[in-house]
């Protein structure tokens, strides 16, 4: 008698196979996402720097833009017309895994920071970028707001 089909053994042999396979690729693929979200991080905090600058030249006085109400929100860039910068990067809910935040230290003196929104999920370090151009990394999630915590961090460039 000719039987089709496959025997229980052998459908938890493929299972298995397949739920080692798994275990294997979803680490990695999750590692992949994080460095992509602090890549973007970094490529975002250079636009920032690259936009408070040009602010900075477009201006009679030369001065970085205010942030008059201290929330890290970056409003004389993202408002001007024509925008320096999208305003959406400043949003609350972050943009791809991080919040970034801007700080003014004094007329000649500003620090952008970005920091994951999940630590260790949606990346593992914060990162910052001030006048000078360097952009800095620290582990972990710290709101950059001072010359003294970004010349603590380590120059990622």
């Amino acid at each position: 008698m000719g039987r089709k089909g496959f025997t229980l053994v052998e459908i938890m042999i493929v299972v298995a196979i397949i739920a080692l396979l798994a275990a294997i690729a979803i680490p990695n693929l999750l590692r992949a996402r994080l460095n992509a979200n602090e890549a973007a991080a970094q490529s975002t905090l250079k636009s920032i720097s690259t936009a408070i600058e040009s602010f900075r030249a477009g201006q009679t006085t030369p001065s970085y833009p205010a942030n008059d109400s201290g929330d890290g929100v970056l409003t004389d860039v993202s408002d001007a017309t024509p925008p320096y910068l999208d305003g959406g990067i400043f949003a609350a809910a972050g943009r791809q895994g991080y919040i970034f935040n801007y700080y003014t230290l004094g007329v000649n003196q500003y620090v952008a920071c970005g920091q994951p929104i999940t630590l260790n999920v949606t990346g593992n370090r914060t990162f910052a970028i001030n006048e000078t151009g360097v952009l800095r990394a620290t582990d972990g999630k710290t709101d950059i707001t001072t010359t003294a915590l970004y010349d603590a961090m380590t120059a990622v460039q």
